[in-house]
């Protein structure tokens, strides 16, 4: 089943600090390890993330810094910050609050 954008939209920038509150990474792998745990819900393209990479760092919820990979190539980190990860528990709990909504309203009556 794939999910309609629209869900997968207003859940980016929580996906994305979920990831990167695991580990830092690059935007490719971010992509890579959100496409993974969708298990075909959806699928990501690599320039789906770097504007919510970018808009993330603007809002100080991310920080950058530039690192050499094995191959030699430099490849741009991103660090999730303190800031970061209380926007992240905000915005998940934000999230959960509107799933238990949506669950509460859409649940058929029985009987």
């Amino acid at each position: 089943m794939k999910t309609d954008k629209e869900l997968i939209g207003a859940s980016t920038s929580i996906l994305v600090l979920g990831i990167l509150a695991k580990d830092p990474s690059y935007g490719y792998e971010v992509v890579k390890r959100v496409n993974q745990e969708a298990e075909n819900l959806f699928e990501w393209q690599e320039g789906t993330i770097y504007p919510v990479l970018h808009k993330l760092e603007k809002e100080g919820l991310l920080r950058t810094q530039w690192q050499e990979a094995n191959t030699g190539r430099k490849r741009k980190y991103y660090y999730i910050t303190e800031q970061g990860r209380e926007a992240l528990q905000s915005r998940s709990a934000q999230w959960q609050s509107f799933n238990s909504l949506v669950h509460r309203v859409v649940e058929m009556p029985h009987g």
